[in-house]
């Protein structure tokens, strides 16, 4: 009988060892994909910044800016101009094309040419992962000048989360067969702890840390895993500055290589989604780090 319990125990053990390096990898792998993605969607952005960009030098514009792009949703952005241009349909489409091959979440996207304060398409395209259900028409003519925004759809990458949401599914079935296999056989007699909210409230903000967005107004704002991460050392330290190696060394430390700029660029991007309530800010502590002041 003793030695039926040691067998016991050692199975256990190695079942133990097990599952916790399996949750690690799991863990890593996550944090990883989050990492990627945050990379690749800024990328993105410099991407159609520079569509804007050969836009206007292909309309004999090198003066006037390109505005800021702006993400309307998950996988919807628009790019403006500061003065009004003229554009060939075969330059958009060919310059379009050529720039997103760089993209390498960019397989299918619909661009669409707005004019400016209505809803009215000047020009607009289909690019598909395979080129024969590509969508373009009329790319022999010249559009008049006029003020216009261009839209980007791009189709979102629905397969690639889902495979990753059933691996991490059944990443949780093995950590619960774990906690079954190492509960106490005795029932326990002690209340169970009370688990803490995903929720953390920031003055009229609220934060779902679990799923990644912020609830201001009635408006729901998308995080990105790194946002995500970043605004919670942020609201578990409210009013207080928080040094700038802290948050370099929590949020990029794992990868080896600590870029300065990457944490200035997720700083300004977390600033402008809590800009719907104008009384919480990330402010700079200059030779410091930062504080989120909610007043």
């Amino acid at each position: 009988m003793l030695d039926s319990r040691n067998l016991h125990s050692r199975k256990g053990k190695y079942l133990f060892g097990f599952i916790l390096l399996v949750l690690v990898s799991a863990v890593c792998l996550a944090f990883s994909s989050d990492r990627n993605e945050d990379f690749d969607m800024a990328r993105r952005e410099v991407l159609l910044r520079r569509i804007g960009h050969e836009l206007l030098l292909q309309s004999g514009d090198s003066i006037s800016r390109v505005l800021p792009v702006k993400k309307m949703a998950d996988n919807e952005y628009q790019i403006g101009f500061e003065n009004e241009l003229t554009f060939r349909t075969y330059s958009l489409v060919n310059t379009t094309r050529r720039l997103l091959a760089k993209d390498p979440l960019a397989a299918d996207y619909v661009v669409k040419v707005l004019n400016c304060g209505s809803s009215d398409v000047a020009y607009g395209f289909a690019v598909s992962k395979n080129t024969k259900d590509d969508i373009v028409a009329c790319i022999g003519r010249k559009q008049p000048t006029a003020c216009y925004t261009v839209y980007i759809e791009f189709k979102p990458l629905g397969i690639t989360k889902a495979k990753r949401e059933y691996f991490l599914g059944g990443l949780s079935f093995l950590a619960f067969v774990g906690f079954i296999f190492f509960r106490p056989v005795k029932p326990q007699r002690a209340l169970p702890e009370v688990q803490p909210t995903d929720t953390i409230s920031l003055g009229s903000v609220e934060f779902d840390a679990k799923n990644r967005k912020l609830i201001i107004n009635e408006n729901t704002v998308d995080l990105t895993g790194t946002e995500s991460r970043l605004l919670l050392i942020f609201a578990r330290s409210p009013n207080e500055i928080i040094a700038r190696s802290r948050l370099q060394k929590e949020i990029w430390e794992d990868e080896g290589v600590i870029v300065g700029r990457s944490l200035d660029m997720f700083i300004s991007k977390l600033r402008k989604k809590l800009e719907l309530d104008p009384h919480i800010n990330i402010v700079v502590i200059r030779g410091k780090g930062y504080r989120l002041e909610i007043s």
